[in-house]
């Protein structure tokens, strides 16, 4: 109980630091139409932001310092694991039942033979991971994604994959172990592999020119491309029209150029290429 009140009080204290987050937004820069709440979210995003700095990211270098890498890699493998029954049901929902039946192999495999999932015998043997969520499968059926939201303490999502999260938690195995402690215990670890593995994209996103836009249009658009298999701006081309670059450095195809004209033929009183007109006898 006393860990259940202790994770209210945190919860509280980030909804009213994002409710007093809210910033005016950078002058000149362009509105996008997927992100109508910009302001909150970018009050939202630099809560989330200054706390991942001072907790999150320290204690995730820390933990790739201290820990080696095969520990890392076992430790991120569980946790990949006990998703597995949330990647199976979603891929039953959308009707992938191969998926389905190759992801239910994974599971036991690499329940069985892994070691509880440390090890990774599956990938192995050629049954490859894949990634659904409930996000997806409303997506898979043509449920549009809604404005962005970011979130405190969770970071970016949308209108459509903020449900899609409550459900994805009651298919995780770990929300039915009784042991409050065992639980948040492994919560914490989850939270912190999660974060490590997002340290080689600090650099990147520290030298975009508008840090927030980038996360908010990364985001977008891989959840695009996970639905789709396309991003959002992709447009279908003729692959053997020739290609010229665009005003906005997109290539777009372009007609083929038209024949050129033929050379007017010289006239009678032209001397061939090469000669010069002989002068005229006296």
């Amino acid at each position: 109980m006393r860990t259940k009140g202790l994770a209210r009080r945190v919860l509280a204290v980030a909804a009213c630091s994002a409710l007093s987050a809210c910033v005016t937004l950078p002058p000149n820069s362009p509105r996008s139409p997927q992100d109508p709440w910009e302001s909150w979210n970018r009050g939202v995003y630099k809560f989330n932001d200054k706390l991942d700095r001072a907790i999150f990211k320290p204690v995730a270098k820390g933990y790739v310092r201290v820990m080696p890498h095969p520990i890392r890699t076992g430790v991120s493998n569980f946790f990949s694991n006990l998703e597995m029954p949330t990647v199976m049901i979603n891929d039953a929902l959308q009707a992938k039942f191969r998926a389905a039946g190759a992801d239910l192999g994974r599971l036991l495999l690499n329940t069985t033979l892994g070691i509880g999932g440390i090890l990774d015998p599956a990938s192995s043997a050629g049954l490859d991971r894949n990634h659904e969520d409930f996000g997806l499968t409303l997506g898979h059926w043509g449920v549009h994604a809604g404005p962005f939201v970011e979130l405190p303490l969770l970071g970016p999502s949308d209108c459509r994959d903020l449900p899609g999260r409550v459900v994805d938690n009651y298919t995780n195995p770990r929300q039915y172990i009784s042991n409050n402690y065992v639980r948040y215990g492994l919560w914490l670890p989850a939270l912190v592999d999660a974060r490590a593995a997002l340290l080689p994209l600090d650099e990147t996103i520290q030298h975009a020119f508008d840090p927030y836009a980038f996360v908010r249009d990364a985001y977008l658009a891989r959840r695009a491309y996970q639905i789709t298999g396309k991003s959002p701006d992709e447009q279908l081309i003729d692959p053997d029209a020739d290609m010229s670059p665009a005003p906005g450095g997109r290539s777009i195809a372009t007609p083929p150029p038209a024949a050129p004209p033929a050379p007017a033929a010289p006239p009678p009183s032209a001397a061939p290429p090469g000669q010069t007109e002989s002068p005229p006898p006296n």
